[in-house]
């Protein structure tokens, strides 16, 4: 059920884009996507209906917009290990748990979003978009930890893509359920043990 909207009132661009946006994961904890409307979303936001139109072109750009706001704490998250400095088990597991900490706050949302891309391509292509930008970032990073003779030889990309995927998956049937189906901590624990004994042995 929409909450009722408060006093209009102006807000820098910036805050505006942010209180939609805010709405708009709101509504996706609460409802499948194909329910998201710009009437539901901006009867949860202080700003009228035509404000919307002013920071988004549609409900398809506000996701893109979602995506992409979640994603870039993501990878701030995963910099940790990809970051190439401290050991590296420690890395690993330093950057899962501060994944864990971001799907904790907005898994639910991506969970929303992951299901939506099974029946809607322009979803489908932003959430794919996603994950391939962490597959990308790890491949790389994967290769020179081959090279440094950390990590021994193998596929890099393939590791990656085997790696991100079912992290991800992981985490969304984890960490975006109510109530989460697995701790913060087991959830940590067990991607920890996956990545360390694939890159780096026992």
């Amino acid at each position: 059920m929409a909450h009722a909207p408060q006093k209009r009132r102006r807000r820098s661009p910036e805050a505006a884009v942010a209180e939609i946006l805010q709405a708009a994961e709101e509504f996706l904890r609460e409802h499948p996507f194909r329910d998201l409307s710009v009437d539901e979303v901006m009867a949860r936001t202080t700003l009228s209906r035509s404000s919307f139109y002013v920071y988004f072109r549609d409900r398809h750009d506000l996701i893109l917009r979602l995506i992409q706001e979640i994603g870039d704490q993501l990878m701030q998250m995963a910099d940790r290990w990809l970051a190439g400095t401290g050991e590296p088990r420690a890395a690993v597991r330093d950057a899962l748990e501060g994944l864990s900490v971001v799907y904790a706050e907005h898994g639910i949302a991506m969970r929303a979003i992951a299901d939506a891309a099974r029946v809607d391509t322009q979803v489908e292509h932003f959430y794919e978009d996603l994950i391939n930008r962490f597959v990308v970032a790890n491949t790389t990073h994967i290769a020179e930890e081959i090279a440094a003779g950390r990590t021994p030889p193998m596929d890099p990309g393939e590791t990656a893509r085997a790696l991100v995927w079912a992290s991800e998956a992981y985490l969304v049937r984890t960490l975006g359920t109510v109530p989460p189906r697995a701790s913060r901590e087991q959830v940590v624990e067990t991607l920890s043990a996956m990545w360390v004994r694939v890159l780096y042995g026992g």
